[in-house]
């Protein structure tokens, strides 16, 4: 609040200096939000836990032993789901309002540990064998089960990158996997169908009104997969370039269009953006392989008036959204 303002208009006669004197005294004892201190304390304080755990573990292996390590693992982690079970409210597929802040991080604490526990298991005992999809599966169904038994958004973000992991470990070769080999059209392909089944999952939740708050998590993963996969498909498809091009100016009118309707201006950044840079590998491609000498001088200044106009743009549509 600008008190400035006020002790303007107390010298215009418009307030009086007894409301004036109110206005401050309201504005020096206002209490002070501290919602997301306390949140990032939290989330730094499970993430700590967690790796402390982890450097714990790593340092003191011999020591301990394998086997107090796993339970010790399992106990703390059954321990968070519990007392998350009982203090959670009933299930609904509406967003819950139990609003109990410290639920939320043990949940996250025992997710964490969750994921801790059964990549210990599968590297100390291979568990699920050389059936490395298996160990992905499994954590995913229970972040998935979690995050909409308890209402957790930040649950279901791990439950999402695991689905993201099981798909592209499942439709890989193995000795793609060893070789770092993230190039191959398997995962590019996968990395489509993907994108567009999370999004097709965050209609479904505004649709079906299930768990509708979720459908921004959906929604903000696939559209990004989705947009990144095609750009590289245009690449690594160099033949059939103008067709994933062609894709990717189909997704980006449509989501653009949709971003609109909704007046939402990171939906609207994000596809023009991914549609910019997918129209400037394009040109940038027909450039250089057309054999004109003065490519570079083109480019360079498409790239200085291009992201003029881009910006312009992004600025006309921030000032419609506000208006309209």
């Amino acid at each position: 609040m600008d008190i400035k303002v006020f002790s303007q208009l107390n010298k215009e006669c418009i307030l009086t200096d007894t409301q004036l004197v109110s206005i401050q005294s309201g504005e020096i004892n206002r209490p002070v939000s501290l919602a997301w201190e306390l949140k990032t304390l939290m989330y730094c304080g499970v993430l700590s836990l967690t790796t402390g755990i982890g450097i714990l573990i790593y340092k003191n292996l011999d020591s301990i032993g394998h086997l107090a390590i796993v339970i010790s693992i399992a106990v703390a982690m059954l321990l968070c789901f519990a007392w998350c079970y009982k203090k959670t409210a009933p299930f609904t597929f509406q967003k819950s309002s139990s609003g109990n802040l410290l639920q939320d991080y043990i949940l996250l604490l025992g997710c964490l540990l969750m994921l801790i526990f059964l990549g210990y298991l599968q590297a100390q005992y291979r568990v699920f064998g050389n059936r490395w999809g298996m160990a992905t599966f499994i954590p995913m169904i229970i972040l998935f089960i979690a995050a909409y038994y308890f209402d957790h958004l930040g649950v279901l973000s791990m439950a999402v990158i695991n689905l993201a992991a099981w798909a592209g470990i499942t439709v890989t070769p193995m000795h793609l996997l060893k070789n770092n080999n993230f190039s191959n059209e398997r995962i590019i392909l996968t990395g489509i169908f993907l994108g567009l089944l999370l999004i097709v999952l965050s209609l479904a939740s505004k649709i079906k009104d299930i768990k509708k708050h979720f459908a921004f998590t959906y929604k903000n993963f696939g559209v990004h997969l989705l947009f990144i996969c095609i750009i590289a498909g245009m690449i690594h498809f160099e033949s059939i370039y103008l067709l994933f091009f062609l894709l990717l100016a189909a997704i980006g009118y449509y989501q653009f269009t949709e971003a609109y309707k909704e007046k939402s201006l990171f939906f609207i950044v994000v596809a023009a953006l991914y549609s910019y840079i997918g129209l400037s590998y394009v040109l940038m491609y027909m450039l250089f392989h057309s054999g004109i000498n003065e490519g570079l001088y083109f480019a360079f200044f498409y790239f200085i008036l291009s992201a003029i106009g881009f910006i312009s743009m992004l600025m006309k549509f921030n000032k419609m959204l506000k208006h309209s």
